[in-house]
């Protein structure tokens, strides 16, 4: 007579998978959209100089980088041992800094365009010479508000 059976003590039920796809493309697309790409490689030493009063920069999209510094081991053979600028993946000369920025500039958008910022990452064994030489070609093409790049710490280090 008795048709209902009960029902076993201590049986778990079956973990639900269904939900299973929507939590990795929720994932995927949170890693994709947070995710950014390296702009470009270093190609010359960088040890950047240390500094006691320092202020961040806020926002990254209003910056060009140009580094300089001594090529590294890989390129000392062909263009050797003097510091090099470098701007985005490849080494370049003085005057060509001009065009470099104005060719940057044109690729943001017109409210940006005036306030770009110039971040000097400069190598600290790196001529002075060199670096007023880009000063006066950023000065050529109205690219007034210059930033070095440097470490925190005390700026005596930079004696060594």
């Amino acid at each position: 007579m008795a048709k209902f059976a009960k029902k076993k003590e201590g049986d778990l039920p079956a973990v639900s998978t269904a939900s299973l796809p929507d939590i990795v493309f929720m994932l995927l697309f949170f890693f994709m959209t947070v995710t950014t790409m390296k702009d470009s490689s270093l190609l010359v030493e960088n040890q950047l100089p240390n500094a006691n009063q320092i202020k961040k920069l806020e926002k990254k999209d209003r910056v060009i980088y140009i580094y300089v510094g001594k090529p590294t081991r890989e390129y000392v053979s062909v263009f050797g041992e003097e510091p090099k600028i470098q701007l985005n993946d490849k080494f370049a000369n003085v005057d060509e800094v001009g065009s470099y920025i104005l060719g940057e500039r044109a690729k943001k958008p017109q409210e940006l365009q005036n306030v770009l910022t110039t971040a000097l990452k400069v190598d600290r064994n790196a001529n002075m010479g060199l670096i007023m030489d880009i000063k006066q070609e950023l000065r050529k093409v109205n690219a007034l508000k210059v930033n070095y790049t440097t470490y925190e710490g005390d700026a005596f280090n930079n004696l060594k």
